[in-house]
């Protein structure tokens, strides 16, 4: 795991790894990552996929595989993307429809910051 960690930037002992890690073995709480917060995953969204780091692209993946509507959402933000990018403004009629028939649910008017 130390071998892995220090590429990305980890900067502490291998001793502090494997004591980190016999405690975790030890210990009667399993090892759980913190999930994302909305925020972190909807810039994970909101990038060109091909300037994500594979890390992050990686984590996006986790994420989508338990959530099929984020998922549809994603390739929907992404199409709508390219659209405008590549001034394809003729394609919005389908694009329309497909996000109509995936019917989605309507955001949450819950997040600090949103007035109506």
């Amino acid at each position: 795991m130390w071998e892995e960690i220090v590429p990305l930037g980890y900067q502490g002992s291998y001793q502090r790894v494997r004591a980190y890690f016999r405690e975790k073995r030890t210990s009667p709480n399993p090892i759980t990552a913190r999930p994302p917060s909305a925020r972190v995953v909807d810039g994970w969204i909101l990038r060109r996929p091909e300037i994500l780091p594979e890390i992050n692209h990686l984590r996006l993946k986790a994420v989508l595989v338990h959530c099929p509507e984020l998922d549809a959402l994603t390739t929907h933000v992404r199409s709508f993307a390219q659209m405008l990018t590549e001034r394809q403004g003729e394609r919005l009629p389908q694009w329309l429809d497909a996000v109509r028939r995936d019917d989605l649910p309507q955001p949450s008017h819950s997040r600090r910051g949103h007035r109506t």
